[in-house]
């Protein structure tokens, strides 16, 4: 008998899922030991210094999603006390630019997020879920072609203090570490964070929030000009929330609610498909792919108007009926003229649904002294501010105080009428949105199976600008101002991972080749 599906973002992330369902474990129990090993696996995109969000579907009970995402912090230090610095992420084909620094720092949840919901939904002692992460960390991995490429994006990140370049960067033949990230090839160790997953499973949560490890942090921050407190980590709780769910024909969709953005800006953009009759344009085709940019564009124009008119409520209105109805109308001839994000899907034999995303930003380029933690940069992220939907960008200290962020994550549940489900969700910053939306419209709108609906070639688009994977379809050129075309699949669009369970039980699982996913069931 099959004990269940995984797929995520690296192969040592998804092993760890595999082997604690093979050894008895639940779906929420492995997507924990998947991210747990995922924060060595996959350092740059997945920490103990960030958070997350967790949509769980026990077997037989509603869909609950667990937020623990980064808090803003209490107090907010005058500008010329911060350490503020802005770094530029290069992707090859394009560049983003990012800030990082102490007073980039977010307060993070993760670890309080494990272990709340080990508390609530966990079966195995929470010391064997951290075995596959602790074991990685102490023996060390090899990197692979995609993370060596993840390094290199944020090299300047990586490249901020010592602690980082000792951990990221080859070491010369002296001894001395270079200016170069560790390669595909060399050998990643983690030594110091084995030490502190050991610490956390024997101590509990209390060593980070209240003990040596929160005092770490605090005294780095009232030193270096960071903005985190005591208070911040002490006061730092899980919130509980319903998912937003959405009915798409036979489809129901249960996604992450606000104040998160993501699963409200794909719920908007399915609303704007509706009526629309793409099951009619061949995919593919110019009419397709141009329905869809445009319905992009809408979306992040309709986000960035709401948030002028209505603040955070925007959120709250986007879906209306009477303005769904209004923006729909501006989808036909209408003119035509970015985030360090991992995620884990896992289904059991039980029932049970767990659908994980996690991010640490692209990391603030320091750790906290002693722990091999690398601390999150979610005040330094533009679309997670104040004025970040839109094309005049944040004001970087306009941030509410003692707030939790917005976020674009959005874990994902689709359930059909006749009883199949899907369990998936994204990395990407501002493309998971998208990345999410043109995924289940391939599942549900194109019936793919589900390799093809993650492999099929993506677009995105936003404040005017289009961006499309390995081909441009004639006439689009001329539709947008300066289209970017990647001649490959690339990780900057997203990387879907995702499970399916057949109406009759059957098992897929396929993680996303753009992030070298991997997808295993056990």
């Amino acid at each position: 008998m099959k004990q269940g599906a995984v797929a995520a973002g690296h192969p040592e992330t998804a092993r760890a899922a595999a082997m604690v369902l093979e050894n008895g474990g639940n779906a929420f129990d492995a997507a924990l030991a998947a991210f747990l090993a995922s924060c060595v696996a996959e350092p740059v995109l997945s920490s103990l210094g960030g958070g997350g969000f967790l949509l769980a579907r026990p077997a037989g009970r509603p869909p609950k999603v667990l937020d623990f995402f980064v808090q803003t912090p209490r107090r907010k230090l005058r500008e010329s006390a911060c350490d503020f610095r802005p770094v530029t992420a290069d992707f090859g084909t394009t560049t983003q630019q990012f800030h990082a620094g102490f007073a980039a720092m977010a307060v993070p949840g993760a670890v309080r997020g494990v272990f709340d919901a080990h508390a609530a939904l966990g079966r195995m002692p929470l010391k064997e879920l951290a075995e596959p992460a602790r074991m990685l960390a102490r023996d060390g991995l090899t990197v692979n072609p995609q993370q060596a490429y993840v390094f290199s994006v944020v090299k300047a990140i990586l490249a901020l203090s010592a602690d980082s370049r000792a951990l990221f960067f080859r070491r010369s033949d002296d001894g001395t570490v270079s200016d170069t990230p560790l390669q595909a090839g060399d050998t990643f160790r983690h030594p110091l964070l084995a030490d502190v997953l050991d610490a956390l499973t024997h101590e509990g949560p209390d060593l980070f929030y209240r003990g040596e490890i929160a005092r770490a942090l605090t005294d780095a921050h009232a030193e270096h000009g960071g903005h985190l407190t005591a208070e911040d980590l002490r006061t730092y709780r899980t919130h509980i929330r319903d998912p937003l769910s959405v009915k798409h024909d036979d489809i129901t969709i249960h996604t992450n609610p606000p104040p998160s953005s993501g699963g409200t800006l794909i719920a908007f953009g399915l609303e704007m498909l509706r009526g629309q009759a793409l099951h009619k344009l061949a995919w593919g085709s110019r009419a397709q792919r141009r329905l869809l940019a445009r319905v992009m564009d809408l979306t992040g124009a309709a986000r960035a108007t709401l948030e002028v008119q209505h603040g955070d409520e925007w959120r709250d209105r986007l879906l209306d009926p009477a303005l769904l109805e209004t923006w729909r109308s501006q989808i036909e001839g209408r003119a035509s003229a970015y985030r360090g994000t991992t995620h884990i899907s896992v289904v059991d034999a039980a029932g049970n649904a767990a659908a994980l995303t996690v991010s640490n930003g692209e990391g603030s380029g320091w750790m906290i002294p002693g722990t091999g933690i690398i601390m999150n940069n979610m005040l330094g992220e533009e679309d997670l501010l104040p004025g970040g939907g839109g094309p005049g960008g944040p004001d970087w200290l306009s941030w509410p105080t003692d707030s939790r962020m917005t976020s674009m994550m959005a874990p994902t549940l689709a359930i059909h009428r006749d009883g199949g489900e899907w369990v998936l969700g994204s990395g990407g910053s501002r493309r998971i949105r998208s990345a999410l939306l043109q995924v289940l419209a391939n599942l549900f709108t194109y019936g793919m199976p589900l390799d093809d609906a993650i492999t099929a070639p993506r677009l995105h688009c936003e404040n005017g600008r289009l961006s499309l994977e390995c081909d441009l379809p004639d006439g689009l050129a001329e539709e947008w101002r300066d289209p970017v075309l990647w001649p490959e699949r690339n990780m900057y669009f997203g990387g879907v991972h995702a499970v399916q369970r057949t109406r009759s039980g059957g098992l897929d699982a396929f993680a996303d080749p753009r992030r070298d996913g991997a997808a295993l069931i056990v």
